[in-house]
């Protein structure tokens, strides 16, 4: 188990995730779904897709950035 000064890294990526999912699943279902009124609607689709890829990719860098907590015990604690 983790102690309340370690941190779990194993969520950091969710956020990431999520703006993939969107750009490259949800985004052009919405544009098949909704039959596209034009170029607006395929501009916008683009757009939007553009933009979760910016957004997935700077979580990712940010959450990267993270380190794993040591499991190892300190010689001061004990358990």
């Amino acid at each position: 188990m983790f102690r309340a000064s370690e941190k779990s890294t194993g969520t950091g990526y969710t956020t990431t995730v999520a703006f993939l999912l969107v750009a490259f699943v949800f985004s052009p279902a919405v544009l098949i779904i909704s039959r596209p009124l034009g170029l607006v609607s395929v501009s916008l689709a683009i757009a939007c897709s553009a933009l979760c890829i910016t957004l997935a990719w700077m979580n990712w860098k940010r959450s990267s950035q993270l380190s794993i907590p040591s499991i190892a015990v300190s010689n001061g604690e004990t358990k």
